[in-house]
């Protein structure tokens, strides 16, 4: 009864996915995740590159690179949810192009732009707080961090944002579930293009005069411009902002802890820079393949096809299955494209065979964790009276940030490529 449901649903909303494609292993689904994830292989490997060159760079401002692994996830995260609740919409038809702030599609646009505002200001003040306590030798100041965090978030949003509404308005045209192709792609833009904003807002730092002044009008500017949108009449914005904030808060400190991680091995990094132009990559892979993961999930959740149960549902185990199976495969892809384009730049490194055996050591260790919080976040969200799609891709990427982090350092030192 419940499928008859949902495919009267379908029918009737207009939609053009078919019903199979959520309720088992699709094949032409899963190519679309691996073509989907391949791209995002290839991508990350230029902000791979900008952070392996720019080592210089982060050795002029120390404690940037505490802020990199969030800052590049940042885009990801606010825009992968975006994309993701325009997904459900595809899913039962009420998607609609227009960027009226009556619309949803409008709403859930400028959400995504306010928290895009205030997160890269609390992302600046936790890494400007986190500096401080560990103590790192002349650390750029707070103002440094706040011109730095906004201004380069600011300047990757309005293209990825672009990205996440072409993904959504191209699932429509040619029948891709969004479900399949949108977290990679979102987070495929978001690597090639926050690391790179990051380092060019980075010249406006240092500045006597200059820089506190442009970091305390961003500042005024994120703190009103929130204001104004938790007490606007729209009740779409208010509900993303409500529900999104407090979840994209922890995974702001969470991503943060993996710069931790990052900035305490720079000198290994420093050494072998083609492990920089490893890190967006394989952070990158871990995360949309738990953005994947959990966009099928709450699709299904909000279409009833399968139920917030401890022990995860038919369906939900298909999905698993297909995470994993692409697990594998990608994360090789990754080591040998970063080997390739390190090579080609002449970034010293630990060799092409240690470098995939740091890869899919750390990836597999990664997907374990990617499969049980997509799972069990997702249930959880609902459990408690959440949209799923507002706080299923925030959770597990910044999850994934920090212990993909961690488990790539262990891979590093397992394999002896530090």
């Amino acid at each position: 009864m419940r499928s008859r449901t949902v495919l009267t649903l379908l029918r009737r909303s207009g939609s053009r996915l078919q019903l199979v494609r959520l309720l088992g292993p699709d094949p032409r689904g899963v190519r679309q995740s691996l073509g989907a994830l391949c791209i995002l292989a290839v991508t990350s490997v230029i902000a791979g590159l900008v952070l392996g060159r720019s080592h210089e760079r982060l050795a002029e401002l120390p404690g940037l690179l505490l802020l990199v692994p969030a800052a590049i996830a940042l885009p990801g995260k606010i825009f992968g949810a975006l994309g993701s609740r325009l997904g459900t919409a595809i899913h039962t038809g009420t998607f609609r192009l227009s960027l009226r702030s009556s619309s949803v599609v409008g709403q859930n646009v400028w959400a995504s732009l306010v928290l895009t505002l205030l997160m890269t200001l609390v992302l600046a003040l936790l890494a400007s707080a986190m500096a401080s306590n560990l103590g790192v030798e002349n650390a750029i100041g707070v103002a440094d961090y706040v011109v730095i965090s906004v201004v380069g978030g600011m300047l990757a949003s309005v293209f990825v944002l672009l990205v996440t509404l072409g993904m959504a308005t191209g699932s429509v045209r040619w029948g891709l579930d969004p479900d399949n192709v949108t977290a990679p792609m979102v987070t495929a833009a978001g690597d090639v293009l926050a690391l790179p904003a990051l380092i060019l807002a980075s010249y406006l730092v240092r500045i006597d005069t200059v820089t506190p002044v442009i970091a305390g009008l961003l500042a005024v500017v994120a703190v009103v411009s929130s204001a104004a949108a938790l007490r606007s009449k729209a009740p779409e914005l208010r509900t993303v902002l409500r529900e999104s904030i407090p979840v994209l808060v922890l995974a702001g400190f969470l991503s943060l802890m993996a710069g931790v991680t990052v900035e305490n091995r720079f000198e290994v990094f420093s050494e072998r820079p083609v492990l920089l132009v490893l890190i967006p990559g394989f952070l990158a892979t871990a995360g949309a393949l738990g953005g994947i993961l959990t966009n099928r999930l709450s699709s299904k959740l909000h279409l009833g096809l399968i139920g917030p149960s401890v022990v995860p549902h038919r369906g939900a185990r298909t999905d698993v299955g297909v995470t994993i199976g692409l697990a594998l495969p990608v994360f090789v892809i990754v080591a040998l494209v970063s080997q390739g384009a390190g090579s080609l730049v002449h970034l010293a490194g630990p060799g092409v065979e240690r470098l995939v055996g740091v890869a899919l050591i750390g990836g597999i260790l990664a997907v374990v964790v990617v499969v049980a919080v997509a799972y069990y976040g997702t249930i959880a969200a609902v459990r408690f009276g959440i949209d799923p799609d507002s706080v299923g891709i925030p959770t597990v990427t910044a999850v994934l940030d920090l212990v993909g982090a961690l488990t790539l350092v262990f891979a590093i030192e397992a394999v002896g490529a530090g």
